[in-house]
């Protein structure tokens, strides 16, 4: 999996991913993959994507040929997904299949989002959550969590304290591993 972070403090917004790739037991780690990025840029908003590694390449495929998506609210990023979902299953063939009591189809997809406008946690039945302060995906989430609980009122800065979440999944999450990557954006208004 991954530890995935996003972070809002004062007028800035930051977004960091680790750089382990795992199968199973099998680890890729950074000094062997020529692509190690969890982070996908569409114009001035920062995707960082987990769970399977095929969502990265659909999704660097999927944006670079689409010049028609939002993401600059809750709402626009849930009509967003809506309308990606048929392109997911129809082109690059998702399977929507979870659980058989499932209210909808699932898009098998979970990120974080940072750009001008906030952060935001996407789920698979295109839940779309708007954060006030920070939050973490993946399966080092919870340790990534604690550190930015802790940590939050400490740093000084969004960077900082995204660093800090990141770091805390490579030093007890299995699946983690650093460097990582981060990015930041101005907060808008």
């Amino acid at each position: 999996m991954t530890t995935l972070v996003a972070v809002r403090k004062h007028d800035r917004i930051a977004i960091a991913a680790d750089s382990l790739t795992t199968f199973g037991d099998l680890k890729l780690s950074e000094p062997y993959d020529r692509a190690p990025e969890k982070i996908v840029r569409y114009r001035g908003t920062y995707l960082g994507l987990c769970g399977s590694a095929a969502h990265q390449l659909v999704f660097e495929s999927l944006l670079a040929a689409r010049e028609d998506l939002d993401f600059s609210g809750r709402l626009a990023i849930f009509d967003t997904l809506r309308k990606l979902h048929p392109v997911l299953k129809d082109q690059h063939f998702l399977n929507p299949k979870e659980e058989e009591d499932d209210p909808y189809e699932s898009t098998q997809i979970t990120a974080l989002i940072a750009n001008e406008y906030g952060i935001f946690g996407v789920y698979s039945m295109r839940e779309v959550f708007e954060y006030t302060r920070f939050w973490a995906a993946g399966s080092g989430r919870d340790y990534a969590l604690g550190a930015m609980n802790a940590l939050y009122p400490k740093l000084k800065t969004a960077e900082a304290v995204a660093r800090a979440g990141v770091e805390a999944g490579a030093a007890f999450d299995r699946n983690t591993s650093l460097p990582m990557s981060l990015f930041s954006v101005q907060l808008k208004g």
